[in-house]
């Protein structure tokens, strides 16, 4: 199976589940509610039909060093992919990135109004824990607590919700090239280390094992933002779904933006070779994980 059937299949599970665990309806289950069938509405039109689901690969494959099959770590995927989707629906809003377009679509806000956007993006975000919390995720408490805690740190005021709040603030236009990779690993980052860390945290994996799948972690993310940013200043919007240039028109901080097109894409190469050393002490198991971040770094979309 070649990795883009790899990656395709995943989707496709993850899209399945995600469909049942937005499937019921609070209107029939808790009585009449105005406004509740739209908000369902929109919580599925946020988390269905789009995007490559790298972050529940990610969980997966990190998973599968350790011997998780992946129905077993499908639960705690999608509770990530749940936060992600709210972290778009949010980021796009008019006070935020104010962006029209997502995944070739309206943007939810503009699609549902921006206080249902704000309310199906809360709840994404609070489905999130309540998936982690079942016993489907896992049978162990110890495991589910371990699970909501890291999501809590890697989502909130200390990881990706700080770095937007960098992202946003007017001091981003003094930051140096540093300041800007400490804000992108905090706003991009923290959920790639997730990703990676929750697999092991389902896989019992040994502390060294952790430390390898999160400095691994900490250059993925480094380097899926640097080809976003890549992106940005060079891509075509018809292919990527979304606007482009948009980086430099708001006078956001990038390593593009700090550094130059040339000398960006040598650090793109730099961030390969050092998630491939980070990889190493698990050989040939890693290869999908190894193939993940190529991908991560040269996609055209």
């Amino acid at each position: 199976m070649t990795f883009h059937t790899q990656l395709e299949r995943v989707a496709c599970a993850v899209e399945e589940r995600l469909d049942r665990l937005l499937a019921q309806d609070p209107v029939q289950e808790r009585g009449p509610s105005p406004g509740g069938a739209e908000l369902g509405q929109a919580m599925r039109y946020a988390a269905l039909g789009g995007g490559k689901r790298l972050r529940p690969f990610l969980l997966i494959e990190s998973a599968r060093l350790f011997g998780v099959a992946e129905k077993d770590a499908l639960q705690a995927a999608c509770a990530l992919e749940c936060v992600h989707c709210y972290s778009l629906v949010h980021d796009d809003l008019p006070a935020m990135d104010d962006d029209a377009v997502r995944r070739g679509r309206p943007t939810l806000h503009i699609a549902f109004g921006e206080p249902t956007a704000i309310l199906a993006g809360d709840a994404l975000l609070t489905l999130a824990f309540e998936i982690l919390s079942d016993t489907q995720t896992h049978p162990d408490p110890a495991i589910r607590a371990e699970l909501v805690l890291n999501l809590a740190r890697a989502g909130g005021w200390h990881g990706m919700a700080l770095g937007q709040a960098l992202d946003l603030s007017p001091e981003r236009r003094g930051f140096s090239a540093g300041d800007v990779a400490k804000m992108q690993a905090l706003k991009t980052g923290a959920l790639f280390r997730f990703a990676c860390e929750a697999g092991a945290v389902l896989g019992r994996s040994s502390p060294s094992e952790r430390a390898a799948l999160v400095g691994y972690a900490s250059s993925f993310g480094q380097a899926f933002q640097l080809a976003d940013d890549l992106l940005d200043a060079q891509g075509d919007a018809s292919a990527l779904g979304k606007a482009v240039s948009k980086d430099a028109a708001r006078g956001k901080a990038t390593l593009v933006a700090l550094l130059g097109v040339d000398a960006a894409k040598k650090r793109l190469g730099a961030l390969l070779e050092e998630a491939e050393a980070a990889l190493a002490p698990f050989g040939d198991r890693a290869i999908t994980l190894l193939e993940t971040v190529r991908f991560a770094a040269n996609r055209t979309r």
